[in-house]
């Protein structure tokens, strides 16, 4: 794709990235977003009912094999040309953070080095009781949907994920923030600019003097304000940035 005249000089100056990701940038790689996923058995359900903590304690199988076929999905699919492109750009900077609203993991599997997971992980188990992180192999060896949790009596093993109604994990979003307030250049990758406390974070970056690439197929509220939208999908704007850096053009 033609990038926009001025977008690679800007990066190229640039020493500190900001990455937001949102849902877009998981759906490429065939990801269901978030309420897509409400189909089959599943239809009759509203996610706002499954995913909370008051539903685990109403109905915890009911939550267990709804987030099971999730995850069975996302085992099944792969980091796309954007996510590895990502990857192959931190050689061109001194810092490069991910900060994702998504939980799948993908930005790691594809090798990214720095990746703060706003609202969790799918992949991995936490006891209801405690917070504390429960083995992978210890849901193996355990029978139960959902099994009991080895961190406390009356725990289960829950989904490593943020429910409505709960709070990011403590520290995270201080780290989002640090980095939008510091860095050079932030982009924002598929993302809806709605969510918060995610969705401040380019304004925040805006507002400190960076500049904001905007990367959506659809324009969002940033859209007029960033210093460059690109109405395009993660892989194609992103394989188009790397190739463009690489050439030194």
């Amino acid at each position: 794709m033609q990038l926009p005249a001025g977008l690679t000089g800007v990066l190229r100056t640039a020493r500190k990235i900001l990455v937001l990701t949102g849902a877009g940038m998981s759906a490429e790689s065939g990801v269901p977003t978030f309420r897509d996923a409400q189909s089959g058995l599943w239809a009759k359900f509203r996610p706002e009912e499954l995913a909370t903590p008051a539903a685990f304690r109403k109905q915890p199988r009911v939550v267990w094999d709804w987030y099971a076929e999730r995850r069975a999905t996302i085992d099944r699919v792969r980091p796309h040309a954007g996510h590895i492109a990502l990857v192959e750009m931190e050689a061109y900077f001194d810092s490069m953070l991910v900060v994702t609203q998504n939980v799948d993991g993908l930005h790691q599997r594809a090798g990214s080095s720095e990746v703060v997971e706003l609202h969790g992980n799918i992949m991995r188990s936490i006891c209801s009781a405690t917070g504390k992180t429960i083995e992978s192999s210890w849901i193996e060896a355990n029978p139960g949907r959902p099994p009991a949790s080895p961190h406390h009596p009356g725990g289960l093993a829950r989904p490593g994920v943020v429910w409505f109604g709960e709070l990011l994990p403590a520290g995270l979003m201080e780290r989002a923030t640090t980095a939008a307030l510091e860095c050079d250049v932030c982009f924002s990758i598929g993302t809806s600019s709605l969510v918060q406390p995610a969705a401040s974070l380019p304004f925040i970056a805006l507002r400190s003097g960076a500049a904001v690439i905007e990367i959506n197929p659809a324009p969002t509220s940033l859209s007029d304000l960033a210093d460059f939208s690109l109405q395009a999908t993660a892989a194609e704007a992103l394989t188009a940035i790397r190739a463009a850096l690489a050439r030194g053009n």
